[in-house]
Formats: C-alpha cells, structure tokens, sequence
C-alpha cells in the first residue's frame, strides 16, 4: 500500500481521511439515534439539543487551543499566515473542551443525569473511523509514529518503518469498548460512570502512546501538550472518584 490513500474515480481524487470523517460523524450519529430511541433517556429532546451546541462550541475552541499550543515556537511566526490558527485541532483538546462545555450547559438547566453514557459507543465508533482515515493520510495528517524496528512497523512514504499509532488507538478503542459492555452486563455502572471510565481510560492511552510520535516535548515541562492535557483530564477525575472516599471517611 502506498501512502497517502486515494480513491480515483475518474479525474477525481477523493482522499480517503475525508471520506472516513464523513462516515465517522454520520455513522457516529445515527449509531446514537439508534440507541436513543432504545434506552430510557431521562434528558429531553431540548435539554439534548442544547447540552449538544455546548459541546459542539467546547470541543471546538478545546481542539484549536491545544492544538495551537503544541508547537508554541509557531504562534508568533504562523507558517501559512493566519489561516493556520483555524487549522490545527486535536481530538484530546475536543473532548476536554467538549467536556467543559457540556457540564456548564448542564448546571445553567439544571440537568443532573448523565448525558455522556449514551454516547460512549458511538464516540468510539466515530473515532476508530477517524482514526482509519488518519492512518490513511500517512505522513500528511501528522498522527504518524516514531521509528521503530518491530516486525509491524509500517512505511508511510519516507523510507522510515514507523509505529503505526493511529492502529494501536483503534484496538485500544475496541478494546476499551468491549470492556465496558462486558463490565455492564455483569453489573450496571453507576449514572454517568460509563463516560467517565471511557474518556479516563482514553486520555490514559493518549498519555502515553504520545510517546511514540515525534512531537516535541513543551520547553523545559517534559511532556507535550497533549500529554499535559491528559494530565489534567485524569486529574479530574481522580479527584472525582476519591473525593466521595474522603468525605464518607470525614463523616
């Protein structure tokens, strides 16, 4: 296979990553019609629509602002010009941004029940596509890995077998998934427990498979910004399962 993939129909070239977003985002939606109109939503149709463009509004200013500061050495000399401050996004800075935006939504109405669960397999679906489309792109999406000697290692197009990291995302996905169904057949996870668990264990994997792409280290912190930003996500919700702990043990 040569990278990057292209479908030819005719005189025209559709590059593959384009065409797996657009699967990914309509068959990540109908895969939550689906599943709402089989599960006892205790959200209505416009407390929906409303926690939907707070989260629409988080991810978007989350993904471009951590995917700015990724290489902070850029922001004062854009390659491009402007227009490069509206290009760069990531899928971490979406979710934490997302995140935000839902939960503020959320307390201006008044909803208390979880309106992540319900979304958990079909934001995995929409991802494991994505994440396809990006292992397509090969070295022009930037989510290639390092170099590496083992046996799957994978030519992008520079002569250099790389760590195919967008293929280690999508069995993390279907494995982090599986899980979660097998665990709720045995026994049902408290409300709001099933998105917690998924994007916990997804930032975890994101902290460390971060290691095996080149991207630069922020000066002097050690870690990028994504990794940073993961930092903080499990930060979060470590203290949003211990901190029950603490106060049941302080009464």
């Amino acid at each position: 296979m040569t990278y990057p993939v292209h479908l030819t129909l005719g005189s025209l070239h559709l590059p593959v990553h384009l065409l797996c977003e657009v699967l990914a985002y309509s068959l990540g939606y109908r895969f939550y019609t689906y599943l709402r109109a089989r599960t006892a939503d205790r959200i209505s149709d416009q407390g929906r629509q409303f926690i939907f463009i707070g989260a629409a509004l988080g991810a978007l200013l989350g993904s471009r602002l951590l995917g700015l500061l990724e290489h902070p050495e850029l922001l004062l000399h854009p390659p491009g010009g402007w227009l490069y401050y509206t290009t760069n996004k990531t899928i971490v800075g979406g979710f934490l941004g997302g995140l935000l935006g839902v939960e503020l939504t959320k307390k201006r109405l008044g909803i208390t029940a979880s309106s992540g669960d319900l979304m958990v397999y079909p934001l995995a679906l929409g991802l494991a596509i994505g994440r396809l489309g990006c292992h397509f792109s090969g070295l022009e999406d930037g989510t290639f890995g390092t170099a590496t000697r083992l046996p799957w290692g994978l030519d992008f197009g520079d002569g250099i077998p790389r760590h195919p990291t967008n293929l280690y995302e999508i069995t993390f996905l279907a494995l982090l998934t599986l899980g979660l169904w097998l665990w709720e057949r045995r026994r049902p996870l408290p409300n709001g427990r099933r998105f917690e668990v998924f994007l916990a264990g997804y930032l975890l994997f994101r902290l460390l498979v971060e290691f095996l792409k080149p991207t630069a280290a922020l000066p002097g912190l050690g870690l990028t910004a994504i990794q940073w930003a993961c930092v903080v996500g499990l930060g979060y919700y470590v203290w949003l399962w211990v901190r029950p702990l603490l106060l049941s043990q302080g009464n």
